[in-house]
């Protein structure tokens, strides 16, 4: 085996490799894109400058590919949309914007204003006592969970004097609040402790509070960090600064491709339901804010592509509560931003069916690109035929290397798919998805058979596996209109509505 990779866009020679394992595989996802060279240009220029891109052709011709590695080229999101809760009109919650630096600004501050952390045995002693950490009869520690002492098996708080006749019942009581919420409730026992010290000769104020099985020590900075969140206005992340640049929103719904105020059956009240703010949900386009949204299929969106375009001519989209018959259907925020690069992909039969205005936004501030279905067949297009089979192969991650010879398999299947489907010869098919299961479907074979490599045998075998199914009917029924008659019998005749109306359309004419 070639130790080093071969990197066959810089020398297209296959006599320099010997199996799929010699080819390198390059870093940039763009340059995985096969026989696209218009495509991956503009896609290029997309990225940098920000336009939208209308992808035309077949499906595996490379469309999601290359929305997906275009959205690798944009550099990160520098915001974070955030929705927050507007105490005169709570039904209309602010938006804000914040900053990359900003936010991590202030999640530094946020985590200094959290404290720090020490283990209850660090602690004064009457702090770990009070706060429950420590047994006052044996000195024993053990988690503020048990109400009992582990060791001594006395209330670590003391005992309870009371008279009550019912003290019995009250205690049962106190052991169902500990079960659930924890240890609050107890006498004598506290959620946090305040006392002060003396630190570079100035006393200072410090609280120690009850944190799981430690204890959290609020100096007089922590404090006043604290306080200054407090006094801010509640407010939800609604698009993380951390975020996937390429959102996918193929097949989404109304609600999934333009936000929504989720349901509160206490319509919002103040002390029983959940605030507005909290239920505002955000779309793709919301997600997709200074990345990519990539919807394939583009035509079945039907009457939402209206939404794509203003949200594209805006850059700002309101997200409002969709079902009338929600509580929060009263809420709305309006200019959340939503600056994407637009990316639509459709088959050529379906050209016609996107919105007019939309395709103007696109061609105004983009580009339309007809995908390739062939490449020329030479020696430079089969190295990255070869590429291809290598990158199937490492995104497979289940099956073996492929040989030179089953390279070679597949490039002579690739010349008689362009010339059976696209009527081209000295060509190569760029329908590589249908190409690619091929060469799963002969990785599936090496593997059951314990070989090494895929070889040119598999490929042969897996041939008969990966036809289509037309393709089948015909060789067995001679034809697929024989193949269907064949394959329902009289009782599905009987039954279906189809064959029962053209059974009976004589007989209702007659009465219409």
């Amino acid at each position: 085996m070639i130790e080093e990779k071969v990197d066959l866009r810089r020398e297209p020679d296959l006599n320099s490799i010997q199996s799929t394992f010699d080819i390198a595989i390059p870093n940039d996802p763009l340059m995985r894109v096969i026989g696209q060279e218009e495509a991956v240009k503009l896609s290029r220029i997309a990225a940098k400058q920000r336009r939208h891109l209308l992808l035309v052709g077949p499906p595996g011709t490379g469309k999601s590919m290359i929305a997906q590695a275009l959205a690798l080229h944009l550099p990160r999101p520098t915001e974070e949309i955030r929705v927050v809760h507007n105490p005169e009109n709570p039904e209309r919650p602010f938006v804000e914007v914040k900053k990359a630096e900003d936010v991590r600004r202030e999640l530094e501050s946020r985590e200094f204003a959290e404290g720090e952390l020490i283990d209850p045995k660090d602690a004064p002693i009457n702090v770990a006592e009070k706060l429950g950490y420590r047994c006052k009869n044996c000195g024993t520690y053990s988690s503020p969970k048990d109400r009992y002492c582990p060791k001594c098996q006395r209330l670590k708080i003391g005992e309870i004097s009371s008279t009550n006749p019912f003290g019995d019942l009250i205690g049962g009581l106190f052991e169902v609040t500990i079960g659930a919420a924890g240890i609050s409730g107890l006498p004598g026992m506290n959620d946090r402790v305040t006392t002060t010290r003396k630190r570079l000769g100035k006393e200072e104020v410090i609280v120690f509070e009850r944190c799981g099985e430690m204890i959290r020590v609020l100096d007089q900075d922590a404090l006043e960090k604290r306080r200054e969140f407090e006094k801010i206005s509640p407010r939800k992340v609604l698009v993380p600064l951390e975020r996937n640049p390429f959102v996918l929103a193929t097949g989404a719904s109304e609600t999934e491709l333009l936000g929504d105020v989720r349901h509160d059956p206490y319509g919002g009240h103040p002390s029983l339901g959940t605030p507005p703010y909290e239920r505002v949900v955000p779309g793709a386009i919301h997600e997709a804010h200074e990345g990519v949204l990539f919807l394939d299929e583009l035509p079945h969106l039907g009457h939402l592509q209206r939404f794509i375009l203003t949200a594209m001519q805006e850059k700002r989209f309101p997200i409002s509560g969709r079902n009338p018959q929600s509580a929060g259907a009263s809420v709305r925020v309006d200019n959340v931003p939503c600056d994407f690069i637009f990316v639509g992909a459709c088959n050529i039969q379906d050209l016609e069916q996107i919105l007019s205005p939309l395709r103007s936004r696109i061609s105004g501030n983009g580009y339309e690109i007809l995908m390739e279905t062939t490449m020329e067949d030479n020696e430079s297009n089969r190295a990255l035929l070869a590429q291809f089979v290598a990158q199937e192969i490492s995104i497979d991650g289940r099956i073996p290397h492929a040989s030179r010879s089953a390279i070679d398999a597949i490039i002579n299947e690739a010349r008689r798919r362009a010339k059976i489907i696209d009527g081209k010869t000295n060509a190569l098919t760029l329908r590589l998805r249908e190409l690619g299961g091929l060469i799963r479907s002969a990785g599936d074979l090496a593997i059951i058979n314990g070989d090494k490599f895929i070889e040119e045998k598999h490929i042969k075998a897996a041939l008969k596996h990966c036809r289509p199914a037309e393709e089948q009917i015909k060789d067995r029924y001679g034809s697929y209109q024989r193949g269907l008659s064949a394959d329902i019998t009289t009782s599905q005749k009987e039954r279906s509505p189809y064959y029962f109306w053209n059974e009976h359309r004589d007989q209702d004419q007659m009465f219409h």
